[in-house]
């Protein structure tokens, strides 16, 4: 009796055993998974950054008036050059 006792309590132990380490497996996993996601989003947080910083500059009125003058020979509006045009009166 006492034999089959033990049997059971050192399967139960054996079984208890394994998924220990089964669990610790899993949370290594998950924190490696967790640590590579985190530097993702730092990387991804460093790209942004960048980008707004493209953006603001590029966007500049100052840079497209400049461009819009050298590439595209384009010139300031001025009211001489200005045309109105008025709608025909209805018939």
């Amino acid at each position: 009796m006492s034999g089959k006792i033990n049997a059971v309590l050192t399967m139960l132990l054996v079984a208890c055993g394994l998924s220990l380490v089964n669990a610790q497996y899993q949370a290594r996993h998950l924190f490696i998974e967790l640590e590579r996601t985190q530097s993702q989003a730092r990387q991804l947080d460093i790209e942004w950054a960048q980008l707004q910083l493209d953006q603001s500059t590029l966007g500049k009125h100052a840079r497209i008036e400049e461009i819009a003058r050298r590439d595209l020979n384009m010139t300031p509006l001025t009211s001489a050059r200005t045309q109105y045009l008025t709608p025909e009166p209805a018939k």
